[in-house]
């Protein structure tokens, strides 16, 4: 069943990405449409992590974080581990890294006990929002400072990190569904689903 729930995540992704499918769901959205594709796609899964969350024998694993998920950061850190120039230039980790740790830390426990399927619904789309602002605002935070390191204007570093949060968020919506077996998944800290 993992490798089916695994496959069915990569065509969707590849769907959405190539424009075939409608957009994960729009940024600011925050009310849970019962009819919506990512409602839809994943409510299922919320439903058999409550199950598994409310079960005393199992708990809640230490935290830990990959950083940026899906390579990002390790790609990141590869590179700058790699090349000089471009450590010099961009540091040894996205400037957003603590908006992805952060991001973790909710992913991680996924509410904790006792939350029903709507609310952890609710709570990771949430908590993907709050990612995208996170990355967006450490734009323009540190614009100034990015400007000058990569020798771009203010509001041209603001735009990409824009268009960087807006692609983390569809990749966290559609990449981090629950009981996909994946590491990154919702509810990583918990054993995982047996669905």
């Amino acid at each position: 069943m993992k490798v089916i729930a695994r496959l069915t995540m990569l065509l969707v992704l590849f769907l959405s990405v190539s424009g075939r499918l409608p957009a994960a769901e729009p940024e600011g959205s925050m009310e849970p449409d019962p009819a919506g594709f990512m409602y839809q796609l994943e409510i299922s899964g919320h439903r058999t992590l409550s199950v598994l969350k409310n079960n005393p024998l199992n708990q809640l694993n230490q935290f830990v974080s990959d950083g940026c998920s899906g390579g990002l950061s390790v790609g990141w850190e590869y590179l700058a581990g790699k090349m000089q120039k471009f450590e010099n230039r961009y540091g040894s980790e996205p400037p957003w890294e603590a908006c992805c740790v952060s991001h973790d830390r909710v992913y991680h426990a996924a509410g904790g006990r006792n939350l029903s399927a709507v609310d952890s619904f609710e709570l990771r789309r949430s908590a993907d929002e709050l990612l995208r602002m996170c990355v967006q605002r450490t734009g323009t935070e540190r614009s100034a400072a990015l400007s000058r390191a990569y020798n771009i204007s203010s509001q041209e570093v603001e735009r990409l990190h824009a268009v960087i949060s807006s692609l983390m968020y569809r990749a966290v919506r559609i990449g981090g569904l629950p009981c996909t077996g994946l590491p990154w998944r919702w509810g990583y800290g918990w054993p995982d689903c047996e669905e």
